[in-house]
């Protein structure tokens, strides 16, 4: 407590100045503990997490760039789908923007990239215009003389069932919609040995989650999800998914008849502040070389428009690199335009928002043993996946020895034990085993 008044009672400048000094005395004596101690008890620099927009933006005249990119330093069993999820983001915009990093075990204390400004998609500005190969939603209102725009992260179809592109309008809305299953879904279910019944209703096992928005494309729909460690992937049988959280604000926003175009755009060419952006994606296989050539020609006629010098060989590294960033290709910015590029650090919150809670050990309780595996990091992995599938089946890693065991649970009853058991090897391929504590 003593601690904490002091600490409080100084001004910013010497509170770092303390922080370095105790950071070497800890580094000096070996602590084990003493960067999570740090993390939980100093007052590091930074922003706190409101200083960045995740979702709504007003669109500037003449500039396609909103948000602005921000760095946050991991802690001990964060994931990136949770860090994802808390900061609006699709796993796949955070993955690749940290190449390298494991998903399921990011190294704690790692610094990683919030990629959270984005080009516009090169469309009309005026309802919603999904681009497939960025995974982003956009949501335009018009506001007065202003122009807002809400942006989501979207899960969308497989290559085998791609989600349908061009021009539809949501042709109505519904709050805990029933499924009603496809027969073509439902084949593929009964093939992995989990038949599905003609309908589902409103509930966990719903993978509508509590909100649609029906589209004019027959059976086509956004929608929410129970699955939400799946945004920001190839995983749907067509629609378009949203986190619930997410799709509950544009349930209230978009209404009935709102225009709403699916496009495919990996490659944005935007301006803002005078500086050239260019953000790159990977790709879908089955498009790519029309969208490159229309930003290649956008690109060369900015460079011919204004006279000003692009930066070719940034614009070949961003392509090769497909971070999904925009990138400033300027060749001659100016300085203010090139720091606004620049991310800012933002604290760790005190909690992330979805992220999955695993309840206590409890002696009374049915669990599953998922897998034994003599790799402590191949165990954790194992259990952060299981951790984060939907509906959430809890897992956690006890280790004695060289043997590292994945157990799910607790459950109340055998039934749902054996529920868990089958969810596990109809969507993870594990033969788990049951037992009674």
């Amino acid at each position: 407590m003593i601690r904490k008044r002091i600490l409080e009672r100084l001004p910013l400048f010497n509170r770092f100045h303390l922080t370095l000094v105790l950071m070497a005395i800890l580094f000096a004596t070996g602590c084990a503990d003493m960067r999570g101690y740090l993390a939980k008890s100093l007052p590091l620099p930074g922003y706190p997490e409101d200083a960045i927009q995740r979702n709504d933006f007003v669109v500037g005249k003449d500039e396609d760039v909103i948000g602005r990119l921000a760095t946050i330093r991991l802690e001990r069993g964060d994931t990136l789908p949770d860090i994802a999820r808390h900061f609006s983001l699709g796993i796949n915009n955070i993955s690749a923007a940290n190449p390298g990093v494991d998903v399921w075990v990011p190294g704690a204390w790692e610094r990683i990239l919030l990629p959270l400004n984005f080009i516009l998609p090169d469309t009309r500005r005026d309802g919603i215009v999904i681009n497939l190969a960025t995974m982003r939603l956009f949501y335009y209102q018009k506001n007065d003389d202003r122009l807002d725009v809400s942006t989501y992260p979207i899960g969308v179809g497989t290559e085998e069932r791609p989600t349908p592109m061009g021009e539809m309008v949501i042709t109505r809305k519904k709050h805990r919609p029933t499924w009603y299953v496809p027969a073509s879904i439902a084949a593929d279910h009964r093939k992995k040995g989990d038949p599905l019944p003609p309908e589902v209703p409103p509930g966990p096992l719903n993978p509508l989650g509590e909100y649609a928005l029906y589209l004019s494309e027959p059976s086509y729909l956004i929608h929410g999800t129970n699955k939400p460690a799946s945004i920001g992937l190839r995983a749907t049988n067509g629609c378009i998914r949203l986190y619930p959280e997410d799709i509950e604000r544009l349930f209230e926003k978009a209404p009935v008849k709102t225009p709403v175009l699916i496009i495919n755009q990996p490659y944005l060419v935007g301006r803002r502040d005078g500086i050239v952006y260019l953000e790159a994606h990977t790709p879908f296989q089955e498009s790519a070389t029309a969208n490159w050539k229309r930003a290649y020609a956008k690109l060369k006629h900015i460079e011919n428009q204004s006279g000003s010098l692009l930066d070719w060989k940034k614009v070949k590294e961003v392509v090769i690199e497909a971070r999904g960033i925009p990138v400033p290709v300027s060749a001659d910015g100016d300085g203010v335009g090139m720091a606004a590029a620049q991310p800012i650090r933002l604290r760790h919150p005190g909690r992330l928002f979805g992220q999955p809670e695993i309840p206590a050990f409890n002696t009374d309780a049915w669990y599953v043993l998922a897998a034994s595996l003599r790799d402590r990091t191949d165990a954790q992995r194992l259990a952060a996946i299981i951790n984060h599938q939907g509906p959430p089946i809890p897992a956690r890693v006890l280790s004695e020895g060289d043997q590292h065991r994945v157990l799910a649970g607790p459950f109340d009853n055998e039934r749902a034990a054996r529920d868990a058991a089958r969810r596990l090897k109809i969507d993870l391929e594990l033969d788990a085993v049951l037992f009674e504590t």
